[in-house]
């Protein structure tokens, strides 16, 4: 496995910034919708001076932002300030080992796992800022470019929103499933009379389905050529039942986003029929933890396509980490309007002929009309 780069820290401010962002439209999924776009942004400072940026998931419940930010505030926070690493990946493993009893004590492993993650993509920000170079070429990576498709696609008209990213550059689409069959395959259908055959078009079920109904589904779902079906069990459902759809289904299948720790997704990769895997570095694991998932995904021939449906931060990590592995994935950015990701996402605003270029930005980039701001 190709190891990271070590750079030593010594934590002087561990920082976290809320924010929600109105909307005019709400963001739907299978199970609930977003009425606002939350963000928890959050900047650890070094000795030296040396600041880097990172991103917390937060998108639910509707409360959840300032509850994360508080975790990072009041948990996190006195584990990291006054202490020295020999890099991010020593101050994850800190993180992670002081607050696992914690995460079993209170039930909430999943909040927990999102402020590491966050904390550890500003570390890897701070690391690279410090070195000089976008966290593209610190992590190893030879191309800024990486390869995009547009996602959160809504029911309601989604060949609509499929014309419009068309003319911002997008070329991949991949549609909210899980709201009835009849109602489904219809905007499937109707995707594809528009706009033909000859694009990458996804199709995601945000866990919506048992597995009798995905069974049900799947054939169904032929006739449109998916590039991948998207969660259409729950994460938690035995790999057996990945299996029995896997063997009912010709369209590839993708999931990873609600998985966390190294352990289940190498159980995933071993026994499950999934050929994209999504892990979400806002959401578990940062860099220093999906780092080795992604090695072993490219490892097994499996393609790593990250998740992602935040603000900016947390996309521009996710687009250097991409670009650093390499491998012929897609990065997901949102269709959905969201200030907090338009402002600061900066070459990811830029799609050309379905891909985007990073540029030499230090760190991630993350503009400085955000750090002033804050």
């Amino acid at each position: 496995m190709t190891p990271l780069p070590q750079s030593p820290l010594s934590i002087e401010r561990v920082e976290a910034f809320t924010f929600r962002a109105p909307i005019a439209t709400p963001v739907r999924t299978s199970f609930g919708e977003m009425h606002d776009r939350p963000a928890v942004f959050v900047r650890v400072t070094d000795t030296d001076g040396a600041m880097g940026w990172g991103e917390v998931w937060c998108n639910f419940p509707a409360c959840g932002a300032e509850h994360r930010a508080r975790l990072v505030e009041t948990v996190m926070r006195p584990l990291l300030v006054g202490k020295s690493f020999t890099g991010p990946e020593e101050a994850y493993a800190l993180l992670t080992e002081r607050t696992a009893v914690l995460a079993i004590q209170s039930g909430e492993p999943g909040p927990i796992a999102q402020a590491i993650a966050g904390l550890d993509l500003a570390l890897w920000d701070l690391c690279a800022r410090r070195a000089k170079q976008p966290l593209w070429r610190y992590l190893g990576g030879t191309s800024d470019q990486v390869t995009v498709y547009a996602s959160g696609i809504n029911p309601d008209h989604p060949q609509d929103t499929v014309a419009a990213c068309k003319a911002q550059g997008y070329t991949a689409f991949k549609l909210k499933i899980g709201f009835g069959q009849d109602r489904d395959l219809a905007n499937l259908k109707a995707i594809r009379q528009q706009f033909g055959q000859d694009f990458n078009l996804m199709a995601d079920a945000n866990q919506a389905w048992s597995l009798n109904d995905a069974c049900q589904m799947a054939p169904r779902l032929s006739e449109f050529a998916l590039t991948w079906l998207e969660e259409p069990l729950r994460a938690d459902r035995p790999v057996s039942e990945w299996q029995a759809l896997g063997a009912a289904c010709t369209t590839p299948l993708a999931a990873g986003e609600n998985i966390m720790g190294e352990a289940n997704f190498h159980d995933m990769l071993d026994h499950a029929p999934t050929k994209v895997i999504q892990p979400d570095i806002a959401k578990w694991g940062g860099i220093s933890g999906c780092w080795p998932v992604i090695q072993a995904i490219q490892a097994k021939g499996r393609m790593y396509c990250p998740h992602y449906l935040g603000a900016g931060v947390g996309l521009l990590a996710s687009a250097h980490l991409l670009a650093a592995v390499g491998g012929g994935g897609m990065l997901e950015i949102d269709s959905n309007p969201n200030p907090l990701r338009s402002r600061v996402a900066g070459p990811l605003n830029q799609i050309v002929d379905g891909s985007a270029h990073l540029g030499e930005e230090v760190g991630v980039g993350v503009p400085v009309q955000l750090q002033l701001a804050l």
